[in-house]
């Protein structure tokens, strides 16, 4: 059974910086792309990072570009998400996901390529 696990959410001030972790397991997690996402309330989930299988590929969206920094260990089955220069905009619930399918090229932004989810951990950015 496949398990995703996010942590390291919480409150914090505008500039400041949190590191998420995910782990999964029930699979090998070195196969596959892995993602984050974000949901604030009223708004669609968006994809905010992804990383390729190997890790030699990434993916941020723009409104993050140059603050976030996503990255893995294959050997704790863990990703992460280093959030720097946090804003007010960035506050959200924050989910991991495991890409449906093993291996591939690169990775996607989209949820709908992603099979397996966290319960999600909250950050919120105060002004």
């Amino acid at each position: 059974q496949v398990q995703v696990v996010e942590s390291g959410g919480g409150l914090v001030q505008a500039g400041g910086s949190l590191r998420l972790s995910c782990k999964a397991s029930g699979l090998t997690f070195n196969n596959y792309a892995m993602g984050w996402f974000r949901q604030a309330p009223g708004k669609e989930r968006e994809g905010v990072s992804c990383i390729s299988w190997l890790g030699d590929s990434t993916y941020y969206a723009d409104s993050v570009k140059g603050r976030f920094i996503i990255s893995r260990d294959n050997v704790k089955n863990t990703l992460y998400l280093q959030m720097n220069s946090l804003k007010p905009e960035d506050t959200a619930m924050y989910y991991c996901a495991v890409k449906g399918r093993p291996y591939g090229f690169g990775c996607s932004p989209s949820p709908d390529d992603y099979h397996y989810w966290g319960q999600g951990t909250q950050v919120t950015v105060s002004s």
